[in-house]
């Protein structure tokens, strides 16, 4: 029997944190992976799942509080609540901030060293300006929200598809959560979607198709919308790809420029921006190589590739193409003449793929081309490390890993490696 529907109550003894948001324990031998609890807690669990190999369950009652523990920033969310009653989004909202950071830290050095096979690599998890003044509130400028059948708005229950009903978004920016519709009851649309720009827009977006956790489709092309970083603006479908935190981008503009080895890159090279988006990285480098740089961005979404252009277009030397990257890297190696390898070879390359990594395909066809340097920016510790494996197997050397939290309250954390060829 792999799997029960049973459901019980355990005593268990938290002992650490896992990839995805949830802690592990043991129960008579076998792992329980648990959520809403801390490393160093008793607690009463109920046990969710029963599969051969491991358990799920939820947190109902502490009975041995860690010293980091905290009222949950999200009553909606909250350890008194049923657990098929929490509102979803804010799984480490009940754990002091720095420990938040801690937590992250120790998942991303132990998935460079399980997946990746790097050890002893000195790793940290920074904060982003502002986020500890706020007690880690107020930053998230997109929210996506649910209808259920009977057209009530919120977001899921954690692990479920259950709508619950919400009185506030403590995440979201003020904008926002003032927008959100959060009280009233909607028909005709499967969820709404929330967005506060950098530049004061604010709208309520209806979604036809439920959006999946962590998913990001490709825009559609509605109304543009203008994000400002520092003191440039970017342009972007409304449904488009932006980061989140609404200091994220800057934050990752910063990480990326701080990335690159000044000695290695040359803006003469074939550099390369790869699942670009609309151009923020590409802008990144622009930035801090001058307005003769040459790079190209590559983006699978035709709307996102059309904002790309018009945002580097400043630089003589950018262009932004549409396609897969696996097929545009494949097409460049069998096109590619020997001087154009030799382009490839001193070039940079920047890429931020989706939360699964690149994946064996591309990191074989990037060890290929041979670039100088290579930053890649992750979303996913465990894709990351796995990604970097490959790479370093294959001759080059990781210089760093640089943590970011830019999802407080949250187990997500966003890293950036810079890898040079040895």
């Amino acid at each position: 029997m792999s799997e029960q529907s049973e459901t019980k109550l355990v005593e268990l003894d938290v002992t650490n944190v896992a990839h995805g948001g949830v802690f592990i324990a043991r129960h008579e031998g076998r792992v329980v992976f648990i959520a809403d609890a801390i490393p160093g807690e008793r607690v009463l669990a109920r046990v969710t799942q029963q599969k051969s190999s491991f358990w799920r369950a939820e947190t109902v009652q502490v009975i041995t509080a860690s010293e980091h523990r905290r009222e949950h920033i999200w009553s909606a969310a909250g350890i008194d609540r049923d657990p098929e009653n929490r509102a979803g989004g804010a799984e480490f909202g009940h754990i002091a901030l720095a420990h938040q950071r801690e937590l992250k830290r120790q998942v991303l050095s132990e998935a460079l060293e399980r997946f990746g096979g790097i050890a002893d690599l000195p790793v940290a998890v920074e904060a982003l300006p502002g986020d500890d003044e706020a007690n880690g509130l107020h930053w998230r400028t997109r929210v996506s929200l649910q209808i259920d059948d009977a057209g009530r708005v919120g977001p899921y229950a954690s692990r479920t598809h259950n709508v619950i009903t919400v009185s506030d978004l403590p995440l979201a920016t003020r904008a926002v959560q003032h927008a959100a519709p959060l009280d009233q009851q909607l028909r005709g649309a499967a969820g709404v979607d929330v967005l506060s720009t950098s530049t004061g827009d604010t709208r309520v977006l209806p979604r036809q198709a439920p959006r999946r956790r962590g998913s990001a489709p490709a825009p559609t092309g509605g109304a543009p919308i203008i994000e400002r970083v520092g003191d440039r603006e970017f342009s972007l479908a409304e449904d488009g790809f932006w980061q989140v935190h609404h200091g994220a981008a800057q934050a990752l503009t910063g990480a990326v420029q701080d990335a690159v080895d000044d000695a290695l890159f040359d803006p003469r090279a074939a550099n390369l921006d790869l699942y670009g988006g609309v151009g923020l990285l590409a802008a990144a480098l622009g930035d801090r190589f001058g307005a003769g740089t040459r790079m190209t961005s590559v983006e699978s979404s035709t709307v996102a590739t059309e904002h790309a252009s018009r945002n580097l277009s400043e630089w003589v030397g950018a262009q932004a193409v549409t396609g897969r990257v696996d097929r545009y890297l494949g097409e460049l190696l069998a096109t590619a003449e020997r001087e154009d390898r030799s382009r490839l070879a001193a070039g940079t390359v920047v890429l931020d793929p989706p939360r699964s990594g690149a994946g064996r395909q591309v990191v074989e066809q990037l060890v290929e081309l041979s670039p100088a340097q290579i930053v890649y920016v992750a979303c996913d510790p465990v894709a990351l490390a796995r990604d970097l494996a490959l790479l370093t197997a294959a001759g080059y050397e990781l210089r760093g890993v640089r943590g970011l939290d830019m999802f407080p309250h949250t187990h997500h954390v966003e890293a950036v490696a810079s890898l040079v060829r040895v």
